[in-house]
């Protein structure tokens, strides 16, 4: 909450002080990146090795002016012999939409700015899962900084971390140029959970240093969430949380899609890791179980479209439900082709599934422009060509008026709330 009252100069002379420290070099920000948090809110994340350091962030729309200040919170973990750093998140705004701003965490220390997305159609998205952090990351993330995009959608597996710490870190100041001007909304893969049968347990780094916004979304876990930009629905599931019939990732993501206004978000996008459509031989079958729990629901609310990661290729479906083609289920698209350390996954089934439009083991990322409330445009990009060459390019046209059980239908509430 922005706060410039007389009460507050005690903050003004702390941050005096720390920009004395900042400029002997003993604190800095590093690991910087944004997220969205709720209504025209921000939440920006950065780790300081000083403990002292305040997590405020002080923010407006002129270079080196900034005409509000934000206090939040902050947070340290340990992980084995490893501690983390000082984790600050704090929430800024209300901010208006599409609108650049310059903003300073802790007091002092380099100017970022980022760009709030718009409120209304048009908006784009970039997408890239099972990031890493190989010369291959470095070419996806160079080619997403071409795209002009408003925020980067991520399908589990950032770090690739795998228990070893530092990786975190590293992964955080290799992004930071990027994430720290566009939000980075993100879910959990299988690297992320990072357990340790007896020491260690799992999501601790993750949920530590990637905070998003469930609260917001009335889920009571990090690990599964949802979120509004301009007129899509973004739901992002956990692959790795439980997620049966009698799970509380279940019972809110139902409760979630039974909120969900297609007037006012006309387009349903999901995210999570594992892919339920795969016709590459790479973890055939693991996403079974959740597709079988969660597929209904999905289908019965008339999700326009889902992205995933884990295989290390990409493959794009027609409109299919429940193992076949179908009109009025959602077009699967598995993008872990971010640039990770275990290399592609060459080897698919041959033949490939009627399902199965266009298929290919390179690494690249994906963009999902959103031009109006029935149309959207999906390109993906190979590292290996320039960023405007698009390999896979098509229109997609969204549910809404399409006769399926999209909201407002009666027969689509009855099955969400009886499933």
């Amino acid at each position: 909450m922005s706060d410039r009252r007389p009460g507050k100069l005690s903050i003004f002379h702390g941050i005096r002080n720390l920009r004395r420290n900042l400029s002997r070099g003993l604190i800095f920000p590093l690991q910087v990146h944004i997220s969205l948090a709720g209504d025209k809110h921000m939440r920006v994340t950065w780790i300081t090795n000083d403990g002292s350091s305040p997590s405020i962030v002080e923010y407006g729309t002129s270079p080196g002016k900034y005409s509000a200040i934000s206090q939040g919170e902050s947070t340290k973990y340990s992980y084995l012999l490893y501690s983390s750093g000082k984790i600050h998140h704090t929430v800024i705004g209300p901010l208006q939409e599409n609108t650049t701003y310059f903003y300073r965490c802790g007091g002092g220390g380099l100017e970022f700015q980022l760009k709030t997305p718009p409120s209304k159609f048009p908006v784009t998205f970039a997408v890239a899962g099972d990031l890493g952090q190989t010369g291959w990351t470095k070419s996806t993330l160079d080619h997403i900084d071409q795209c002009k995009y408003d925020v980067h959608l991520l399908p589990g597996d950032l770090s690739y971390a795998d228990c070893f710490q530092y990786r975190w870190d590293s992964f955080g100041q290799l992004v930071q140029p990027l994430a720290s001007s566009r939000p980075w909304m993100v879910t959990q893969g299988n690297h992320e959970k990072e357990r340790i049968l007896f020491l260690e347990d799992g999501f601790v780094s993750y949920n530590s240093r990637w905070k998003m916004p469930f609260a917001e979304s009335g889920s009571t876990s990090n690990l599964y969430y949802s979120f509004d930009v301009a007129g899509v629905h973004i739901i992002m599931l956990g692959s790795y949380a439980p997620y049966d019939e009698h799970s509380d990732q279940y019972s809110w993501l139902k409760a979630d899609l039974l909120k969900v206004d297609r007037k006012r978000t006309p387009w349903l996008v999901v995210l999570f890791h594992v892919p339920w459509y795969n016709s590459n031989r790479a973890h055939q079958g693991e996403g079974d179980d959740m597709m079988a729990s969660m597929e209904p629901l999905l289908y019965a609310a008339g999700a326009d479209l889902v992205f995933t990661g884990h295989v290390h290729a990409y493959e794009r479906t027609k409109r299919v439900y429940n193992g076949k083609s179908d009109p009025c289920g959602a077009v699967h698209i598995t993008i872990g082709d971010g640039g990770n350390r275990e290399g592609l996954a060459h080897r698919y089934k041959q033949p490939p599934p009627e399902w199965s439009v266009f298929r290919e083991a390179s690494f690249g990322h994906g963009e999902l422009k959103m031009v109006n409330s029935t149309h959207a445009f999906w390109s993906w990009h190979r590292n290996d060509d320039d960023e405007s060459v698009r390999s896979d390019q098509v229109w997609i046209t969204s549910l809404i008026g399409s006769g399926c059980n999209t909201r407002g239908s009666h027969e689509m509430r009855r099955i969400l709330m009886t499933s």
